[in-house]
Protein backbone atom coordinates (compact mmCIF):
# COMPACT_ATOMS: atom_id res chain seq x y z
CA UNK A 1 0.00 0.00 0.00
CA UNK A 2 2.76 2.45 0.92
CA UNK A 3 4.70 1.76 -2.30
CA UNK A 4 1.53 2.31 -4.33
CA UNK A 5 0.89 5.62 -2.57
CA UNK A 6 4.47 6.74 -3.19
CA UNK A 7 4.29 5.69 -6.84
CA UNK A 8 1.01 7.55 -7.31
CA UNK A 9 2.40 10.67 -5.62
CA UNK A 10 5.52 10.58 -7.81
CA UNK A 11 3.39 10.16 -10.94
CA UNK A 12 1.17 13.09 -10.00
CA UNK A 13 4.20 15.26 -9.25
CA UNK A 14 5.76 14.38 -12.61
CA UNK A 15 2.49 15.20 -14.36
CA UNK A 16 2.28 18.51 -12.55
CA UNK A 17 5.79 19.40 -13.69
CA UNK A 18 4.62 19.15 -17.30
CA UNK A 19 1.25 20.81 -16.72
CA UNK A 20 2.78 24.29 -16.68
CA UNK A 21 4.34 25.32 -19.98
CA UNK A 22 7.54 27.33 -20.15
CA UNK A 23 6.51 30.99 -20.09
CA UNK A 24 7.58 33.07 -23.11
CA UNK A 25 9.94 35.14 -20.96
CA UNK A 26 11.60 31.96 -19.62
CA UNK A 27 12.48 30.36 -22.97
CA UNK A 28 16.21 29.64 -23.20
CA UNK A 29 17.84 30.00 -26.62
CA UNK A 30 21.18 28.55 -27.69
CA UNK A 31 23.74 30.80 -29.37
CA UNK A 32 22.32 29.93 -32.80
CA UNK A 33 18.66 30.47 -31.81
CA UNK A 34 17.60 26.89 -31.07
CA UNK A 35 15.36 26.04 -28.10
CA UNK A 36 16.41 22.66 -26.69
CA UNK A 37 13.73 22.35 -24.00
CA UNK A 38 10.18 21.42 -24.97
CA UNK A 39 7.79 24.22 -24.04
CA UNK A 40 5.31 21.71 -22.61
CA UNK A 41 7.52 18.85 -21.48
CA UNK A 42 5.73 16.48 -23.83
CA UNK A 43 5.92 15.67 -27.51
CA UNK A 44 3.56 17.51 -29.80
CA UNK A 45 0.88 15.99 -32.01
CA UNK A 46 1.84 16.14 -35.70
CA UNK A 47 -1.78 16.01 -36.92
CA UNK A 48 -2.69 18.99 -34.74
CA UNK A 49 0.50 20.69 -35.93
CA UNK A 50 -0.63 20.40 -39.55
CA UNK A 51 -3.93 22.03 -38.58
CA UNK A 52 -2.11 24.93 -36.91
CA UNK A 53 0.24 25.21 -39.90
CA UNK A 54 -2.55 25.31 -42.47
CA UNK A 55 -5.32 27.17 -40.59
CA UNK A 56 -5.46 30.88 -41.35
CA UNK A 57 -7.00 31.50 -37.91
CA UNK A 58 -4.17 29.76 -36.06
CA UNK A 59 -0.54 29.72 -37.23
CA UNK A 60 -1.29 30.60 -40.84
CA UNK A 61 2.17 29.31 -41.80
CA UNK A 62 0.71 28.42 -45.19
CA UNK A 63 0.43 32.12 -46.03
CA UNK A 64 4.21 32.17 -46.53
CA UNK A 65 5.30 28.53 -46.87
CA UNK A 66 4.48 25.61 -49.10
CA UNK A 67 4.97 21.88 -48.78
CA UNK A 68 4.79 20.27 -52.20
CA UNK A 69 4.11 16.86 -50.66
CA UNK A 70 0.87 18.23 -49.13
CA UNK A 71 -1.24 18.97 -52.20
CA UNK A 72 -4.31 19.68 -50.03
CA UNK A 73 -2.81 23.04 -48.98
CA UNK A 74 -4.81 25.79 -50.60
CA UNK A 75 -3.13 28.99 -51.77
CA UNK A 76 0.28 28.35 -50.21
CA UNK A 77 2.64 31.29 -50.06
CA UNK A 78 6.03 31.71 -51.66
CA UNK A 79 7.54 34.33 -49.31
CA UNK A 80 9.17 31.78 -47.01
CA UNK A 81 11.20 28.73 -47.97
CA UNK A 82 9.67 25.45 -49.09
CA UNK A 83 9.39 23.15 -46.08
CA UNK A 84 9.63 19.77 -47.81
CA UNK A 85 12.30 17.78 -45.94
CA UNK A 86 12.70 20.31 -43.14
CA UNK A 87 12.59 17.44 -40.61
CA UNK A 88 15.83 16.10 -42.07
CA UNK A 89 17.54 19.46 -42.39
CA UNK A 90 16.67 20.97 -39.00
CA UNK A 91 16.53 19.50 -35.52
CA UNK A 92 13.41 19.81 -33.38
CA UNK A 93 15.30 22.35 -31.24
CA UNK A 94 16.09 24.47 -34.31
CA UNK A 95 12.49 24.31 -35.54
CA UNK A 96 11.21 25.21 -32.07
CA UNK A 97 13.58 28.19 -31.87
CA UNK A 98 12.46 29.48 -35.26
CA UNK A 99 8.81 29.22 -34.26
CA UNK A 100 9.32 30.82 -30.85
CA UNK A 101 11.29 33.79 -32.22
CA UNK A 102 12.66 33.47 -35.74
CA UNK A 103 14.71 36.65 -35.37
CA UNK A 104 17.10 34.77 -33.06
CA UNK A 105 18.05 32.58 -36.05
CA UNK A 106 17.34 34.84 -39.03
CA UNK A 107 17.92 38.49 -38.21
CA UNK A 108 15.67 40.71 -40.30
CA UNK A 109 13.17 38.00 -41.23
CA UNK A 110 9.52 38.95 -41.67
CA UNK A 111 8.39 35.73 -40.00
CA UNK A 112 6.45 36.47 -36.81
CA UNK A 113 7.73 35.45 -33.40
CA UNK A 114 4.94 33.05 -32.41
CA UNK A 115 5.85 32.77 -28.70
CA UNK A 116 7.00 36.26 -27.84
CA UNK A 117 5.03 38.65 -25.64
CA UNK A 118 7.22 41.70 -25.12
CA UNK A 119 9.64 44.06 -26.84
CA UNK A 120 7.23 45.03 -29.60
CA UNK A 121 7.06 48.41 -31.28
CA UNK A 122 3.43 49.50 -31.12
CA UNK A 123 3.04 51.95 -34.02
CA UNK A 124 -0.74 52.08 -33.55
CA UNK A 125 -0.24 54.63 -30.78
CA UNK A 126 1.11 57.16 -33.28
CA UNK A 127 -1.62 56.57 -35.86
CA UNK A 128 -4.82 55.56 -34.12
CA UNK A 129 -4.03 55.63 -30.42
CA UNK A 130 -5.53 52.13 -30.28
CA UNK A 131 -2.45 49.96 -29.88
CA UNK A 132 -2.99 47.27 -27.23
CA UNK A 133 -1.90 48.24 -23.75
CA UNK A 134 -0.21 45.95 -21.27
CA UNK A 135 0.98 42.39 -21.80
CA UNK A 136 0.16 40.56 -25.01
CA UNK A 137 -0.60 36.88 -25.42
CA UNK A 138 1.68 34.84 -27.70
CA UNK A 139 0.34 34.17 -31.19
CA UNK A 140 0.50 30.41 -30.52
CA UNK A 141 0.32 28.49 -27.25
CA UNK A 142 3.18 26.31 -26.04
CA UNK A 143 1.15 23.24 -27.03
CA UNK A 144 0.54 24.59 -30.54
CA UNK A 145 4.26 25.31 -30.93
CA UNK A 146 5.10 21.73 -29.92
CA UNK A 147 2.45 20.40 -32.31
CA UNK A 148 3.94 22.36 -35.23
CA UNK A 149 7.43 21.16 -34.22
CA UNK A 150 6.15 17.56 -34.34
CA UNK A 151 4.54 18.15 -37.75
CA UNK A 152 7.53 19.86 -39.32
CA UNK A 153 9.92 17.28 -37.82
CA UNK A 154 7.92 14.57 -39.60
CA UNK A 155 8.62 16.12 -43.02
CA UNK A 156 11.40 13.93 -44.37
CA UNK A 157 12.52 13.53 -47.97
Amino acid sequence: MRLTTLTLAASLAAGAAFANPVAPADVVFTEDGAVEQSLTGTAGNADNGFKVFSDKKQGNCVACHNIEARSELTFPGTVGPMLDGVGENRSAAEIRGILVNSKKTFEGTVMPAYYKVDGFTRPGDAYTGKAPKGPLDPLLSAEQIEDVVAFLSSLKD
